[in-house]
């Protein structure tokens, strides 16, 4: 269980999903201004939206999780002033951002 104290930022601009820890770390500090060590989660999605990957420290090294999904997307929140480079979320607002939503299943086309 996550403490209710952690923050989390979601990056609003999408990030090439080859990036790794050291890539994403100097992403958070340069795009969201916040240390990465700080204790803090990052999310980041890529240009598609089916792709997530969430960077933290944990006390003495990076930790990632990444998630792909099929046939969902991830929807980030807006952020509330146009050109901000992050949204700060809750637990459940990250738990809603994690499942994703579904979308419509593509059809084959007649060959």
């Amino acid at each position: 269980m996550m403490p209710s104290s952690v923050r989390i930022f979601v990056c609003v601009h999408p990030q090439d999903m080859r990036r790794s820890f050291d890539m994403l770390a100097l992403a958070a500090q340069q795009t969201v201004g916040v240390d990465p060590r700080s204790g803090a989660l990052f999310v980041f999605t890529n240009r598609r939206r089916s792709q997530l990957k969430v960077l933290w420290w944990d006390h003495n090294g990076y930790c990632l999780l990444y998630k792909r999904l099929h046939r969902a997307l991830f929807r980030p929140p807006d952020p509330q002033e146009p050109g901000e480079p992050s949204v700060q979320i809750d637990r459940a607002v990250l738990g809603e951002l994690l499942a994703g939503v579904a979308t419509a299943r593509r059809r084959a086309d007649p060959a």
